[in-house]
């Protein structure tokens, strides 16, 4: 049997549904999860629907057929990942997961969207419904920047807790209080306070709780055994009994009497319910919280834009704006979509995505984001990227994304996880045989309680959650300061990097060069030589080039058009500009030509590339005409970030195409521990995968593009700029503003957040080894104590309390200096 682990990108349009043969869910045709048998390829949902299916194929589809059949013939068979539920929908129809069994999602919520768990992403199928893992609700994969998100789980699951509240105080008073002197309930006879107490703990127990209890029987059904699982035993166990002593007294075994009579758990079942509902209250006001980078990002953009059509100017929401349509973005307005201006001037604040307070000056022409600012001037502009094509809607879906990814840590959660449940409802059994034979009197009323409390203070939500809550928590903060992480696994591997490889040029300087002095050979003038030189790089793209197109615009010269331009391998350009032959390069390429002078001009070159300029060679008629010093100034956040780096103990080493003079001096300038000049893009892949060779662990930083070489050979690609494109795509990291302090950040980041999902970790496996024997009557020998189901239920909400609140202390995590 061939197991097929493929990961697909194809867009949510492309996908068709299919149907997990195991437990009927309906599962992306795309999932990661599928196999072949007899000539037909089958998904599923989960690996444990997997694993079954491996173990016995023949009986599985055997036992869908049927199910098949009276799904035909009109039966009410459900899908078994849903309980059971009594839908008349046939399978293809994922309705019956969105029943009112469930806690609603977004009421705008699409059912032909793919939805995906935020605590199992590998869980996808068409349509809302519930993780037939965890049992949490599932959520759209792709996000929708226009929706700016709804609360509706996190109200009614708040909802059903106050309701808890307020019958479980009052039910704890009558059961509980007489041990404190609260006598409440003295004149009412016992049965009568049976049935009182029923009354109260039932609607608690069955419209507060049915959501707990809903998932816990799925849980079952699908015996992908979690949370759910143990709270159901427990809290219907403590009510079914009590029932049981209220309708039928006499059935109760003497063993189970306390003080003569046969003891209620009604206040254990309700006050379980209700702290495990605080507990859900809790997980998702902070999963709210951890989606607070997101829904900052959301709001960027403004909800209309201003479309011009044929007939005048009309407002239109955002959805309704296509691409090449025409838009008109007034002084004070956000920009509304990625576009192109075709009229107008102004100047843009692109602070949210690089980071920088000064606003960018726009003319016709140039590119303009969604979610920037425009500030001075009106603008027209074309739609270029759309809906899910912006750049914001990209790093929006990649902060998503990578909150739902999975470290490999959580490889080990898992494989424990697998196991834990069964092995408490063991330990639950043990506890009770123990206490029923060799506990005092009434030896069947203390197993009953250890037993209950045993599955309850058991509960692993704590060890669910430890490493997703990180996980949201430090993503988020990282797209925060405009650091993008790609997946979880990029943080674990990020923590262990010792090297970071730079390039110099827009990484270390500000990317932006410019020409700052020019030294003449000859007759010529400066003037001539700018206007000659601007002619030929004119036609080129490089960052040098436009240093001095930009100088000849600055001097108002009028520049002719140069022709017979050619791109010279090696170095440096050639074209024809007013009948002179002008060649513009490296000195080595003007002496390979048999350029005169070209000798005089390198001692001069050696002092301005001492002092970190990059020295341009321009020879005119086969003559070195003059040498043009151009500087790339390096950027005023740079020797704090890497101050940072050197403090978190890791190696800097920059790679450039510079002459080495120059890297040489910035090298220098600013401490960096290694550096090589004169690298080609292969040659710096070359470098990095030597660097891995040799044991070390790299992180590599380019613009994405000219370096993707070297950052696919690196352990952790960083792509440095805008985050646009190519950038958001190819690197595990990507820092939006284009700033080094990113890297100090993305490294700090990692280790923080792993740190914080081993604590998590900690917190949860110690609670549970701790808490189990407890629970069972460790202590009773000793201090004659006996755990109460209630006082587990409030332990093991603590726990889970723990471990949001560790998690959510990431938030205000400090990640440069």
């Amino acid at each position: 049997m061939d197991h097929d682990r493929r990961s697909s990108s194809l867009p949510v349009a492309d996908l068709q549904s299919k149907i997990d043969p195991v437990c009927g869910m309906t599962v992306p045709a795309d999932s990661p999860r599928t196999t072949n048998f007899d000539g037909t390829t089958y998904v599923f949902c989960s690996d444990s629907c997997l694993r079954k299916f491996a173990d016995a194929p023949q009986a599985v589809l055997a036992a869908r057929e049927k199910k098949d059949r009276k799904a035909a013939a009109g039966g009410a068979e459900g899908h078994s990942c849903c309980g059971g539920s009594t839908s008349t929908t046939n399978d293809n129809d994922s309705s019956c997961c969105s029943s009112s069994s469930r806690a609603p999602t977004s009421a705008s919520a699409d059912p032909q969207a793919v939805y995906t768990c935020p605590m199992h992403p590998e869980i996808e199928q068409i349509g809302p419904g519930d993780c037939p893992i965890c049992g949490m609700d599932l959520e759209p994969k792709i996000v929708n920047v226009s929706d700016q998100g709804d609360d509706g789980q996190y109200t009614d699951m708040r909802r059903r807790f106050w309701f808890g509240v307020a019958f479980s105080v009052p039910l704890l008073i009558i059961a509980m209080g007489p041990m404190v002197g609260l006598h409440v309930a003295d004149q009412i006879s016992h049965s009568a306070v049976g049935w009182l107490q029923l009354a109260m703990a039932t609607p608690v127990v069955f419209w507060c709780g049915w959501p707990l209890l809903v998932r816990g029987v799925k849980s079952f059904r699908s015996m992908n055994l979690n949370m759910f699982s143990l709270i159901a035993v427990g809290s219907l166990a403590a009510y079914l009994f009590s029932l049981a002593v209220v309708l039928f007294p006499a059935a109760i075994p003497e063993a189970f009497f306390e003080n003569g009579v046969p003891p209620l758990y009604f206040e254990a079942a309700a006050v379980i319910i209700t702290l495990v509902l605080l507990g859900q209250v809790l997980e998702l006001r902070a999963r709210q919280q951890t989606g607070g980078a997101i829904r900052e990002l959301m709001q960027l953009t403004p909800d209309t834009a201003h479309r011009i059509t044929e007939n005048g100017e009309e407002e239109v929401s955002l959805d309704a704006v296509d691409k090449g349509d025409q838009l008109r973005v007034r002084p004070g307005e956000k920009v509304p979509v990625d576009g192109r201006v075709l009229s107008g001037s102004s100047s843009v604040d692109e602070s949210m995505l690089t980071g920088e307070p000064l606003p960018i000056k726009k003319a016709e022409g140039d590119d303009v984001t969604g979610g920037t600012l425009n500030q001075t001037g009106a603008l027209v502009i074309e739609a270029v990227g759309v809906g899910g094509d912006t750049v914001l809607s990209r790093i929006v879906q990649m902060v998503a994304d990578a909150q739902r990814s999975r470290a490999p840590i959580q490889k080990l959660v898992d494989q424990v996880a697998r196991y834990f449940v069964p092995t408490v409802i063991a330990c639950s059994m043990a506890a009770f045989i123990g206490w029923a034979v060799f506990g005092p009197e009434p030896q069947l009323a203390h197993a009953f309680v250890a037993a209950v409390a045993v599955l309850i203070i058991a509960c692993p939500c704590a060890l669910g959650l430890a490493t997703p809550m990180s996980v949201m928590v430090g993503v988020g903060r990282g797209a925060q300061e405009g650091v993008l992480i790609k997946n979880a696994e990029v943080l674990e591997v990020m923590e262990n990097v010792d090297t970071i490889v730079v390039d110099k040029t827009g990484t270390l300087t500000q990317g932006r060069p410019e020409l700052t002095a020019i030294k003449v050979y000859g007759d010529w003038q400066e003037a001539d030589i700018i206007k000659f030189a601007a002619a030929v790089e004119a036609q080129s793209e490089h960052p040098l080039a436009q240093a001095i197109v930009r100088r000849a615009k600055h001097d108002g010269l009028s520049v002719c058009e140069a022709t017979n331009f050619d791109s010279i391998t090696g170095g440096g350009v050639h074209a024809s500009v007013d009948g002179r032959q002008v060649l513009i390069g490296k000195a080595d390429l003007l002496a390979d030509r048999k350029i005169d002078g070209v000798d005089a001009g390198r001692e001069q070159a050696a002092a301005q590339q001492s002092e970190g300029a990059t020295v341009v060679f321009v020879a005119i008629d086969n003559a070195l005409a003059a040498t043009l010093a151009i500087t790339d100034p390096i950027k005023e956040s740079t020797p704090a970030a890497l101050l940072t780096l050197h403090e978190l103990g890791l190696r800097v080493v920059m790679l450039t195409g510079d002459a080495e003079p120059t890297a040489k001096a910035v090298a220098a300038k600013l401490g960096i521990d290694e550096f090589h000049a004169g690298v080609s893009p292969e040659e710096k892949h070359e470098f990095v995968r030597k660097l891995k060779s040799s044991g070390k662990t790299v992180a590599m930083c380019g613009d994405g593009i000219n370096d993707a070489p070297a950052l696919a050979a690196a352990d952790v690609g960083i792509a440095m700029g805008t985050g646009t494109g190519v950038a958001i795509e190819s690197a595990g990291v990507t820092l939006v503003g284009g700033d080094l302090r990113g890297v100090a950040a993305a490294a700090n980041l990692s280790r923080k957040t792993m740190s914080n999902i081993r604590q998590n970790l900690f917190f949860a496996f110690v609670y549970n080894a701790l808490g189990i024997p407890v629970a069972a009557g460790l202590l009773y020998p000793f201090l004659g104590v006996l755990l109460s189901p209630m006082i587990a239920a409030a332990a093991m909400s603590f726990s889970s309390v723990s471990v949001i609140a560790n998690a959510l202390r990431l938030r205000a995590a400090k990640l440069t200096n």
